[in-house]
This record gives C-alpha cells, sequence and structure tokens, in this order.
C-alpha cells in the first residue's frame, strides 16, 4: 500500500525556499573566504621564504674556483631557534653537488622552468611533515666556467594553516551571526505575513455552517483580499442556492399539501358514501373521478419536480449527437393522444429530415414534452397546436406555437420562476414548473427560451440551440 504523500505547510515551504537559498550562500561564501585566507597566508609565507632565501644567498659567495661560506653559527641557531616553526635550508649546485643545510629539503618539480635571481614557490613533503619550499637559481662562477647555485628553503605548512584559520574564522563568524540574524527575521517575516490567513482560518472555522454572510478582511493584504472575495462569492453562491432550495421546498410542499388535501376530503366522502344504506352511484363516481384528478396532479408535480431536479447545474450532464428533429417527431407523436382527447389539433410543421445538436436525449425530450403539455393545458377544445423545427443558420430552433390565451407582456419575464402562473391561476392543471423546466434543461446545452406573440392570438415559445 503506497504511502500518504505528506503535504508541507506553506509556512514550511516559505523557510525551506527562504533559508535553502541563504544557507547554500554561506557554504558558498565561508570556501570562498577559506581560498582567499590561504592565498594571503600563502603570501605571507612566500614572501618570508624568498627574504630567507636571498640572505642564505649573500652568506655564500664566490672565491676563485670555489665557494666561501659565511655561515656563523649564531646565525644557524637562529634558524632553527623554533622546532615547531624550524626553517630548512639547502645549498647546492646543480646537478646535484650538496654543499651547505639538509639534504631531505624535497626537489623542485622537473617542469619548473629555471631563471636566475627570480624566487620559485611550491609544495612539498619533508620527513613526513608538509612544507613550503622557496628554490633560488644563483649564477656563479666566470665567462670561460659558468655555473649555478640553488639555495632551497623549506617552512612548515603549519603556520600557513593557523594563519588561513584564523583569518577564516575572522570572516566567517560575523556571517555566521548576520545569517542566524537573518533567519530570524525571515521567521518572524514569515509568520507577520501568514497572520491574515491564521485569522481568515478562524473566521471559517468560528462561523456556524448556517452562517453565510460574507467574510470581512478588509485591512488583509491583496492576495489574502482576493482571497475573501472568491470565498464570499462561493458563500453568496451558496447562499442563493440554499435560499432558492428552502424557497423550492416550501412552494413544493405548498403545491403538493392542495392535491393532497383534496385527495383526503375526497376519500373521506366517498367512505361516508359506502356506509350509507343505499350509497349513490353517481356520487361515488365522482368522488373516485376527483380523487384520480388529484392523484395524475400529484404525479405530474412530483415528476416536474424529479425533471427539475435533474435539470440542476450540479447535477452531471452527459452530451451526445442527437438529432433534433427526430426527437420532435417523436415527442410529438406521443403527445397526439392527449391532445386528441381534449379536440385540438396537434401537428409538426416543415420539420427537416435531419438537424444535429449536442445534447442530453431525455432532459430535451422532458423539455419539449413540458412545452406541448402546457400548451395542451392551457389551450381550450378546439385549439391548434403546432411544433417546428428550424435550421436558422448556424443554430437550431425548436418552436411550440398555439392559438390560446397566450401570456401578457409584463408577465413573460417571471413566467420562468418556479410555481408562478400569473393569471393562469386555478385554470388547467398546471402547477407552474413547466417553463421553469423548460429555461433549466435549454440553460444546460447552452441555449436560450424566449416567448412571442402569435397573431391574431396565442403564444409561441422559441428554443435555441448551438448546431454541431
Amino acid at each position: 500500500m503506497a504511502r500518504a504523500r505528506r503535504t508541507l505547510s506553506l509556512r514550511r515551504q516559505l523557510l525551506i525556499w527562504l533559508l535553502l537559498p541563504q544557507l547554500v550562500l554561506w557554504l558558498t561564501a565561508a570556501a570562498i573566504a577559506y581560498s582567499v585566507a590561504l592565498r594571503y597566508a600563502n603570501e605571507v609565507i612566500d614572501r618570508s621564504l624568498a627574504g630567507s632565501s636571498r640572505a642564505l644567498a649573500r652568506l655564500v659567495k664566490p672565491l676563485g674556483e670555489g665557494l666561501y661560506i659565511d655561515f656563523p653559527r649564531a646565525a644557524r641557531e637562529v634558524l632553527e631557534e623554533d622546532p615547531s616553526d624550524r626553517l630548512y635550508y639547502m645549498v647546492s649546485t646543480p646537478p646535484g653537488e650538496f654543499i651547505l643545510g639538509e639534504k631531505d629539503v624535497p626537489a623542485t618539480p622537473r617542469k619548473l622552468q629555471r631563471a636566475f635571481n627570480q624566487p620559485y614557490f611550491y609544495d612539498g613533503v619533508l620527513r613526513g611533515k608538509a612544507v613550503r619550499v622557496a628554490a633560488l637559481y644563483l649564477p656563479i662562477g666566470n665567462a670561460n666556467r659558468p655555473q649555478s647555485m640553488l639555495v632551497q628553503v623549506a617552512k612548515s605548512t603549519a603556520l600557513r594553516t593557523e594563519l588561513a584559520r584564523d583569518i577564516f574564522i575572522d570572516i566567517v563568524l560575523p556571517l555566521s551571526l548576520l545569517m542566524l540574524l537573518t533567519s530570524v527575521l525571515v521567521w518572524a517575516g514569515i509568520s507577520r505575513g501568514l497572520s491574515p490567513l491564521r485569522h481568515l482560518r478562524r473566521l471559517v472555522e468560528n462561523r456556524s455552517s448556517r452562517d453565510l454572510a460574507p467574510l470581512e478582511v478588509e485591512d488583509a493584504p491583496a492576495e489574502v483580499r482576493t482571497l475573501a472575495r472568491a470565498i464570499n462569492s462561493l458563500l453568496g453562491e451558496v447562499n442563493a442556492q440554499v435560499a432558492g432550495q428552502r424557497r423550492f421546498i416550501a412552494d413544493a410542499a405548498h403545491q403538493l399539501r392542495t392535491p393532497l388535501a383534496g385527495l383526503k376530503s375526497q376519500t373521506e366522502l366517498a367512505r361516508v358514501e359506502l356506509s350509507l344504506a343505499q350509497p349513490d352511484p353517481a356520487a361515488l363516481t365522482q368522488r373516485l373521478s376527483q380523487i384520480e384528478t388529484s392523484v395524475a396532479r400529484s404525479i405530474r408535480l412530483v415528476n416536474q419536480l424529479l425533471a427539475l431536479a435533474r435539470a440542476e447545474p450540479d447535477a452531471p450532464l452527459p452530451l451526445a449527437p442527437l438529432d433534433l428533429a427526430r426527437l420532435a417527431r417523436e415527442v410529438t407523436m406521443e403527445a397526439v393522444p392527449r391532445a386528441l382527447a381534449k379536440h385540438i389539433d396537434l401537428g409538426l410543421d416543415a420539420a427537416p429530415d435531419s438537424l444535429l445538436i449536442s445534447g442530453h436525449e431525455a432532459l430535451l425530450r422532458e423539455m419539449l414534452g413540458n412545452l406541448i403539455d402546457n400548451a395542451i393545458q392551457y389551450c381550450a377544445p378546439g385549439s391548434e397546436i403546432g411544433v417546428r423545427v428550424l435550421d436558422g443558420g448556424g443554430q437550431a430552433l425548436i418552436e411550440v406555437a398555439d392559438n390560446g390565451p397566450g401570456i401578457p407582456p409584463e408577465e413573460r419575464e417571471r413566467v420562468f420562476e418556479r410555481f408562478y402562473r400569473g393569471r393562469m391561476e386555478g385554470q388547467g392543471k398546471g402547477c407552474g414548473l413547466g417553463l421553469a423546466i423548460v429555461q433549466e434543461i435549454a440553460r444546460r446545452h447552452h441555449g436560450e427560451v424566449s416567448l412571442a406573440e402569435r397573431q391574431p392570438q396565442g403564444l409561441v415559445v422559441t428554443v435555441r440551440f448551438q448546431l454541431t
């Protein structure tokens, strides 16, 4: 089983990304500081060795065809006075004739280019100790017999290392203290910068789940205000949806209460009729008819509520290519028996053979069925209802036109509200959800619904979709 990935807090991420570069810079600066300290220590020791080699060279003087060595014992004791920082020396005449000093002094590198009176410096090992060596070539002899003399002076690198370490400590210690102070300031700055987020978190944690009022963070930085505005926008949408759901539930309960109350009363009256010694068949038939009407209205209301729930924006909506002309023909044919039962002429006019859109067949079938059912509900017997499917040049149009009572212009915006019936209240068996369902389904398909007056009388409902 894979281990869950641990997510670092924002504070830790900021600390890592701010302090890690400081650590890299500190290590780089420490390495550079040690390199500089070592270079300066080498320069100090090299100057000392150069001076010692020249001083020693002055003690060895040419005399005729030989050399005169003026090296008193006191001078030798001065060179060898400090055992921990002893100066080793050797005088020779190349190619290897030893004259004076220590025979163990490291030899000059083979690749060394020799030049007279110019000291050369290199590192070596003498009796198991690391030493720094200065080599000085001097010309001796005469024009007939030219010779050279090599003066080598070596000194332990312990003093160089100690000097470099002291310089390194003097540089790095203040740098470390500065880095520590910077880290404290960075930590304090991050804590101060994240305090508005902590305040925002407390505001969200301390409020009730029913409190959807906007968050007040006007004194926060711009980034936190932007986040708070996004949260407030979300809270506003949630509040609107919750208010809409509460209103919808209240309206649905009110709408369901009427047919259920009628169903109960008619059932009680039917029971009273049956309890009589001689029940009236006509009265019982009327009671059963009214019971059937209440049940049908309740079923229609429940079905429309379910259709409206399916059309809500939060519900997933898989879309697929759909032939709108075929769908219109099928839904219109299914509604013909209901229209004939009310003596209404229902027809499909000028439908093209095929008109493809991207849609959800069940919802579009529900939408068109509601449009046709609304027309049947509010049209008087003998009316005409026409369904048309048109190619509008990049758009697919479906129209349902009738010669019923129509809708006044001042009510055409409100009829899309749930359970609003306007002046149609008390007419037909509708409950004011048909056009609300049509609009929701059209919006889910990025379509538009419009109402227009039909001449000389009636209403035309047009729904527009984008062609695929």
